[in-house]
């Protein structure tokens, strides 16, 4: 009886801690709620949503962290709750993208462009490639498979900013995504960013719910985007991996240096690697952006039992046209999905499940974070060799 009091004491006790003190809902369809602008400040934060106007970024929503002594952080209900930019301690996480506004998804046809359409708003830190599917457009059986799914480009049904009532005061801020079509799909994507104010990291933690009779394939990609200041000429990629391997012909002539970086090259095309990611025993693994003086960087953790591969992207163009990485843990690798599913990387969520997604964004400000993070990836990499295949795991 003692072993059961325990175990509903415990189950007691996470309820309890799970219980905010304020709770602001900004938008809820389904009660018809659409709060528009608003502001609540405490002690060491402000956040505050504003809608925007003009152009195509009419009628957008950002969401604003502010905290003094920690991150500034921006997100778009918008656009799927994905991460506009990051900042503290004088760094940018993010890039300048040619598209400047935040554009509505009423503005953009993804189908376009023969599935290219995305291009047309892609300008976030990180955007979740997904869900129903990601990677290269293609057409199977008549259907257009668009670039990196819709999710990015699916307004929030539910917006809630949760605070807590007890220290360290961590802010919540939810949003549901839906993939909804008839005859098709039902996924549901409860996102959620936690962060403690003061602190120069912050947590993702989304949970894919399949809310159809049948079980549904499903992919996912955290594409995740950094440019200046720690980009540059000698900056450096780092991460514990088992396996490199070009993306395509052109990304052959960049896998002897698929590990540092050039400074803005004009007619540079960008050069994809797969990676294969190795963790520690339980499944926790990091990967990190870091400046030529090493006193600069971001990094990202995240566990391979729920995002088994890691993707490169290297996109040393100008700095007008997009001088930019991205560090992209996911289910898949960016080929069009029929290759993915030949290759056995499309995952099957049943009716009624659900998955869950977890990683943490931390800036790195100092000499001695970059090397704790540099420390962490040798320990995890331990004696494997990375092994470089030339030849493409896949052809397009």
């Amino acid at each position: 009886m003692k072993k059961y009091s325990v175990i509903i004491g415990a189950i007691i006790g996470i309820s309890a801690m799970s219980i905010h003190a304020k709770t602001y809902v900004l938008t809820d369809t389904q009660n018809n709620i659409e709060v528009g602008s608003w502001k609540t400040e405490g002690q060491n934060y402000t956040i505050e949503q504003q809608v925007l106007h003009g152009g195509k970024q009419e009628g957008s929503k950002v969401i604003t962290i502010t905290s003094p002594n920690g991150l500034t952080i921006a997100l778009s209900p918008t656009r799927g709750m994905g991460l506009l930019h990051a900042e503290g301690n004088g760094v940018h996480l993010g890039w300048k993208s040619p598209v400047t506004e935040l554009v509505n998804p009423a503005y953009i046809n993804l189908d376009s462009r023969n599935g290219l359409g995305w291009l047309d708003g892609f300008n976030e830190m990180v955007v979740r490639c997904g869900y129903e599917w990601t990677g290269h457009p293609t057409t199977i059986d008549g259907q257009i498979y668009s670039l990196h799914g819709k999710a990015q480009n699916t307004p929030a049904s539910y917006v809630v900013v949760e605070i807590d009532e007890k220290p360290p005061f961590a802010i919540h801020v939810k949003g549901l995504i839906k993939e909804s079509t008839f005859k098709k799909t039902d996924l549901r994507t409860m996102t959620q960013l936690t962060y403690i104010p003061g602190e120069t990291s912050f947590k993702l933690h989304d949970v894919l719910t399949n809310h159809a009779d049948y079980g549904h394939d499903y992919q996912i990609i955290y594409h995740s985007n950094f440019s200046q200041p720690i980009l540059e000429e000698g900056a450096k990629f780092l991460a514990p991996v088992s396996e490199v391997s070009p993306f395509n012909d052109y990304a052959k002539k960049g896998l002897k240096d698929w590990t540092t970086y050039l400074g803005s090259t004009k007619d540079f095309d960008e050069m994809v690697f797969n990676l294969k990611p190795l963790s520690d025993q339980n499944g926790n693994t990091i990967a990190a952006l870091v400046n030529k003086d090493n006193n600069k960087g971001v990094a990202i953790e995240f566990n391979t039992k729920q995002l088994p591969v890691l993707t490169l992207w290297k996109n040393t163009d100008t700095l007008k046209q997009g001088y930019v990485t991205g560090i992209e843990p996911g289910t898949s690798y960016a080929y069009p999905v029929n290759i993915e599913r030949a290759q056995k990387r499309v995952k099957q969520i049943e009716a009624g499940q659900s998955v869950s997604f977890d990683l943490t964004y931390s800036l790195l400000s100092d000499r001695s974070q970059v090397q704790k993070v540099e420390n962490t990836i040798k320990q995890i990499q331990g004696s494997t060799t990375v092994k470089q295949v030339e030849t493409p795991i896949a052809k397009e």
